[in-house]
């Protein structure tokens, strides 16, 4: 009797489940030295295709500027594959602010296939003591959060959507209002098919902390409303953040943080996004993150790494992600020539495989999209 219950133990459990998970190789999936290529995201269709999207700015050293993470023509575009990331296409516009430059595509596939992609902007000003006192970096002044959504497989896009602003924000648009909720990281869906994603705020007029708080949407993204504070200090500003929800139903917010080592942020909600517990150090550099579930449902956490080696790190956790402060930390890349590179998204492409995806430059110069193919 106990060797029949054995083996039908065996035959329930998934024949990946505790597999290693190694790194098998890397590729190019966009490179052109006529454009600084950054911050992709990426997702896997019903049908097999893969999805990469990116923000694409022109490359400005030829022209005898410089590039940077603020440009009034950088733009959102994707690129595709249906061989499983051997080919690539040619890019295709996902949206162009019509006020400055878009950032940070961070795209997401709900269950019933729609596509929701976020981002935010920045203006260039001619002359930055006019107009509304705004957050700015440079002669370029802070525009808020856009979520954009396709239902046909990112071929188009519906009209911009500009969630409500935080309550308490201090940053003001172009407008003279508070900017729309932000942010760069994923958003997740849950069980019961709500969206929860995490924002960053500015409550303080010195243009310096920020805090991270729950917004919530009910009808795939079209609308939004505030829920709680996530994480919140004194002396520790977090901002881009990703959300993740476990089986059994808590979700876990990955944060970056300023003024504390590069330590990643974990915090964590037991009660369906109505409160958040307070924030724990997980011991750890690296950011920003994007947890994927894997087949046996643990969870790959992926991040980047600006600190020597440079590169790309991620860490198995359990399914809970209860673990992130002893699981094992795995390098995919330590070749960075600069800490401008990183910001990773990953997918699973088959029960086997998943692609990680991250921008990275070498000695040239030319920020690209690439991409580490790992095995379980």
């Amino acid at each position: 009797m106990y060797r029949v219950l054995f083996l039908l133990g065996l035959l329930a459990t998934p024949f990946w489940a505790g597999a290693e998970v190694k790194k098998a190789n890397d590729i190019v999936i966009y490179k052109d030295d006529k454009f600084f290529s950054s911050f992709p995201s990426i997702v896997r269709r019903p049908s097999g295709e893969l999805l990469v999207a990116f923000r694409r700015a022109p490359n400005r050293v030829p022209m005898g500027g410089k590039t940077g993470h603020t440009d009034p023509n950088s733009h959102l575009v994707l690129v595709r594959s249906k061989d499983d990331g051997a080919t690539w296409s040619d890019p295709e516009l996902i949206y162009a602010d019509p006020f400055g430059g878009s950032q940070d595509p961070c795209m997401i596939q709900l269950r019933d296939g729609t596509l929701l992609c976020t981002t935010y902007g920045w203006c260039l000003m001619p002359d930055p003591a006019k107009g509304p006192k705004m957050f700015s970096v440079g002669n370029f002044k802070f525009l808020g959060g856009t979520v954009l959504r396709s239902t046909d497989g990112g071929h188009t896009w519906e009209k911009p959507i500009y969630p409500p602003p935080t309550p308490g924000e201090k940053h003001v648009g172009l407008w003279g209002q508070p900017v729309p909720a932000y942010n760069r990281g994923a958003m997740c869906e849950g069980a019961d098919g709500r969206l929860f994603w995490v924002v960053a705020c500015q409550r303080t007029n010195d243009g310096e902390q920020t805090s991270t708080h729950l917004m919530i949407s009910s009808d795939k993204g079209k609308t939004w409303n505030y829920s709680c504070p996530v994480s919140a200090d004194a002396k520790i500003s977090f901002n881009e953040t990703s959300i993740y929800e476990t089986p059994k139903g808590d979700l876990v917010a990955f944060l970056r943080s300023e003024n504390f080592n590069d330590h990643t942020v974990v915090a964590r909600s037991t009660d369906h996004g109505k409160s958040f517990q307070p924030w724990v150090d997980s011991g750890f550099m690296g950011h920003p993150h994007y947890a994927l579930r894997l087949p046996d449902k643990r969870v790959l956490l992926v991040y980047g790494y600006r600190h020597q080696p440079l590169g790309v790190r991620a860490r198995v956790l359990n399914a809970e992600c209860t673990d992130f402060a002893t699981a094992p930390e795995m390098v995919l890349r330590d070749d960075g020539v600069t800490g401008d590179l990183g910001y990773p998204w990953a997918t699973m492409i088959s029960k086997h495989r998943a692609l990680v995806v991250y921008y990275f430059h070498g000695a040239d110069g030319i920020r690209h999209i690439c991409g580490t193919f790992l095995e379980l």
